[in-house]
């Protein structure tokens, strides 16, 4: 990118904004509301997942999509190596790893460590409309992967 096209500090800002994005998407499927991942794209967002040719697209289907984990799932997910490239004030891109702890049947509590679900990366595209830096498009590649395992009923919480 050429620096005369968008200032450093403007660079860096935009760079800080779309790492936000990125943490705040996994913070948001583990820790909040999975649904609320919708608020993070653009209205024409897409998600994909090119193995099982996965495509989500539009924040409407992308809430639905989200929020339709299974209220019992426990997942946490480690997110590294994040790079962002600003291409111009308006576009930029992202790889960042990701490694995905998940089980289903969660009765709550503590349970004993499990292997990841899921190991890879995600390729974003960012754009910035109305000031606001949004996800115009993420794609998951997981080379390491498998079916979310469920927890034994016996770690289920005893009846009151």
């Amino acid at each position: 990118m050429d620096d005369m096209i968008i200032s450093p500090i403007d660079r860096l800002l935009a760079e800080r904004a779309c790492e936000r994005i990125i943490v705040d998407f996994v913070h948001r499927l583990d820790l909040g509301d999975p649904g609320s991942v919708a608020e993070l794209f653009t209205p024409d967002g897409a998600w994909h997942w090119p193995f099982g040719d996965r495509h989500v697209e539009g924040r409407e289907a992308l809430r639905a999509y989200f929020a339709s984990r299974p209220a019992d799932r426990l997942s946490r997910r480690l997110m590294t190596n994040i790079l962002v490239t600003v291409e111009n004030e308006a576009t930029a891109r992202a790889v960042s790893y990701l490694t995905t702890y998940r089980v289903d049947g969660y009765p709550g509590g503590m349970v004993e460590p499990v292997l990841p679900a899921n190991v890879g990366h995600y390729e974003d595209i960012f754009r910035k409309v109305d000031g606001v830096w949004l996800l115009a498009s993420r794609t998951a590649f997981l080379p390491f992967g498998g079916d979310t395992r469920r927890l034994p009923s016996a770690h289920a919480s005893p009846a009151s």
